[in-house]
């Protein structure tokens, strides 16, 4: 084996435990919030075996170490010694975030100090102490050993009537031994059940010079005799599921092959009519490892009785392909789109409009553009649940710091979202649980004193909401401090004394920069960075963030994003001779404004009445220093928008060209910040067009405008 190729198995293997930490992190927060059913217990612990499995492969001595001890205390939960209280659960939380630390060191090459895991490591271990001493657990010799297929000289013991007679044949295939599992062990398991007879087949070995390394070459038929019922046998083979070929006879019964009762069930399914095999009322058909006794019955039933619906989904297959290849796609993808305009574009300028079959031919590519554009991009997309899962540890390890009791609940893991976006939104959802935890949960004595539970929670969930992605951070802690919030942006200058502020603009200033209101600089918070930075990663992400709170009730943080960084819909405006692009997202409908519908207001502002309530009339040219007069409202078109806050106002542009899927460009990347636009993308004609950022535009002051209007008092 070339050390490439290894280097490639040792990435598969690092790639596998990122799925193995999932379910794993999965699993264990189920435990802790109760749900410790028997398969969730055992889906934890082959985790943690698969993980420690193919550590030992690779001689991580570290991580296989503390592997086996999480696993031997998880072995203790499934036996039922353990039960999964609070206070087991804590530890083994502790203990799948070392895990996890120890899986990102070996993937990296650091050198592990054992002093990192070891404080934990005795806390799990603590928790298999029999009678104040650690269970001594049987020692498995890995030596390899002689069989010897005679029978020995021992009377047999008498028949009972609860005993079973049970023909095994376990044929393992090369997977079986790449995950670092053993036939031999799994045979001497199996002879722990009662006694059996062992009879190996060398038929398949090839000669030593055609022997693969990595191959499968023995099989075995074994005979166990014993009072365990099927379930019992089954569980043995539960980590090999898969990776060998089984088959299980009982009580002298005929056997059926898995091809055979997967041929079986598909006809059944299918309602095809095929002749009755004569053994079929006698077999005892290979069912699932957690499969119970009553469902053995009914699985040894006519498979003609099997109702249609009990179809089972065949598994999907999926592959591994390394993000760059998916990015160029992407950007491939773009450049199709940016063509398919152009090509358009110069139909339409050649005077190819009568031509029905170019028309149709156009608009079929365009289709067909839109529905590449489409897939490719849902390859990309992937579920926030990892990105969830990281947020556990964050508020487990900020409530140890703080002293405080806090469970953290989610919502809406499955929501899909583009990878970047995914990636991009680590940070500043860090920041916002550490705050909501620090800043957000109270004490246990302050809340036992509110009348709360001594525990608090926070919640975090995502949704897709009008072509975007909306994510929230609550809290039922005791809400923002508006009085403490004032003082403490008076101190720092940040606003005058005499600042005339909303509840909402005194929320907002937490978004100032240098904003904090913590009375000591801790290793959490104080140093005024955090939610400024958070509100411009969310804006360059194109999205918006608003906070909303009630005092003594908690606070949500909602995140309002776009679902993809790389193309969008949008339609086209045409702004003193500009061609503007405004996502399509935010926009309600288009009006033709009339005299009387238009009011003045304040010295510049403008009103537009629609349906029975007046909204903000913004003039796009003007605000974006397009122009210097206001345009006639009259012979310009209203674009009525919604905001994320759900505030409605009508942008005026001079005219509407049309609806287009239009490929993002970054502004910022290719020539910088833009106050109220988002991005930019070419046209059909080769020219750059730039895409409002709505929310920015409506607002009626940037950034810059707001922190100036708040330290001289002029908002309010």
């Amino acid at each position: 084996m070339t050390v490439d190729t290894m280097a490639a198995i040792r990435q598969t293997f690092f790639q596998e435990c990122e799925e193995q930490l999932s379910e794993m992190e999965v699993g264990l927060l189920a435990m802790d919030e109760g749900a410790a059913d028997s398969e969730t217990v055992n889906a934890v612990f082959r985790a943690v075996h698969s993980i420690k499995g193919g550590a030992g492969a690779f001689k991580l001595a570290a991580l296989v170490q503390f592997a086996h001890t999480f696993e031997t205390a998880l072995d203790h939960v499934r036996s039922g010694k353990l039960a999964p209280t609070a206070e087991v659960m804590k530890p083994m939380l502790r203990a799948a975030d070392v895990l996890s630390d120890l899986v990102e060191a070996s993937r990296d090459g650091k050198e592990i100090d054992e002093s990192s895991y070891e404080g934990v490591a005795e806390e799990v271990r603590a928790l298999t102490l029999v009678d104040g001493e650690e269970e001594v657990e049987e020692v498995i010799d890995f030596q390899p050993a002689v069989i010897d297929f005679g029978l020995p000289d021992i009377a047999p013991e008498p028949a009972s009537a609860s005993r079973h007679d049970y023909r095994i044949k376990f044929a393992p295939r090369s997977e079986l031994y790449a995950n670092a599992n053993e036939a031999a062990l799994i045979i001497r398991e199996l002879a722990r059940l009662g006694t059996i007879e062992v009879e190996c087949h060398t038929d398949a070995v090839p000669d030593l010079d055609a022997i693969d390394p990595a191959g499968a070459y023995l099989s075995w038929d074994i005979k166990l005799s014993s009072e365990s019922p099927i379930e019992a046998v089954r569980e043995i083979f539960e980590f090999v599921e898969g990776e060998a070929e089984l088959s299980i006879e009982t009580d002298g019964q005929p056997e059926v092959s898995d091809a055979d009762i997967a041929a079986l069930l598909a006809r059944a399914l299918s309602g095809t009519e095929e002749p009755a095999m004569s053994t079929t009322d006698s077999v005892v058909p290979e069912t699932p490892l957690n499969t119970s006794t009553a469902e053995v019955s009914a699985a040894a039933s006519p498979i003609a009785e099997v109702p249609k619906a009990a179809a089972v989904p065949a598994a999907q297959t999926t592959i591994r392909v390394e993000f760059d290849r998916v990015d160029r796609l992407i950007n491939l993808v773009g450049e199709l789109v940016i063509n398919q305009a152009m090509l358009s574009q110069r139909v339409l300028e050649a005077n190819f409009a009568g031509s029905s079959s170019v028309i149709i031919g156009l608009e079929e590519l365009e289709q067909l553009t839109r529905e590449i554009q489409e897939s490719v991009m849902a390859i990309r997309a992937q579920p926030v649940k990892p990105l969830f899962q990281r947020m556990s540890r964050i508020v487990r390890e900020v409530a140890d710091a703080t002293g405080k009791e806090v469970r953290l609940k989610t919502d809406g893991e499955a929501t899909e979202v583009d990878k970047t976006v995914v990636e991009r939104l680590a940070d500043p959802l860090t920041h916002m649980i550490r705050n909501a935890v620090d800043h957000g949960i109270e004490s246990p004595e302050a809340r036992v004193a509110a009348g709360k539970p001594a525990e608090g929670n926070v919640r975090l969930s995502a949704a897709h909401r009008s072509g975007r992605i909306v994510i929230e951070i609550s809290d039922d802690g005791a809400g923002i401090d508006r009085p403490k919030v004032r003082a403490s942006a008076i101190k720092k200058g940040l606003i005058s004394p005499d600042a005339q502020l909303s509840d909402s603009d005194i929320d907002n200033l937490l978004f100032l920069p240098g904003f904090s209101t913590a009375a000591t600089i801790s290793s959490i918070s104080g140093r005024g960075v955090g939610m400024d930075v958070v509100k411009r990663s969310i804006q360059a992400l194109g999205g918006r963030i608003s906070i909303s709170s009630r005092p003594g009730q908690g606070s949500t943080f909602s995140m309002s994003l776009p679902l993809t960084l790389a193309v969008l819909d949008g339609m086209a405006v045409s702004v003193a001779g500009q061609t503007l692009v405004v996502p399509l997202t935010a926009i309600v409908e288009t009006l033709k404004p009339k005299k009387g519908e238009l009011h003045g207001l304040g010295a510049e502002g403008r009103v537009m009445a629609i349906r029975n309530t007046f909204v903000p009339l913004i003039d796009v040219g003007t605000q974006l220093g397009f122009r210097d007069t206001p345009a006639d409202p009259e012979r310009s078109v209203a674009i009525l928008v919604e905001t994320g806050g759900g505030a409605r106002n009508a942008l005026l542009v001079d005219s509407i060209q049309d609806q287009r899927q239009v490929v993002i460009k970054s502004l910022e990347t290719n020539y910088g910040a833009v106050a109220g636009i988002a991005a930019a993308t070419i046209l059909g004609d080769g020219r750059v067009a730039l895409i409002l950022d709505v929310d920015a535009l409506v607002s009626g002051t940037f950034e810059d405008h707001l922190g100036e209007s708040l330290r001289f008092g002029t908002v309010g």
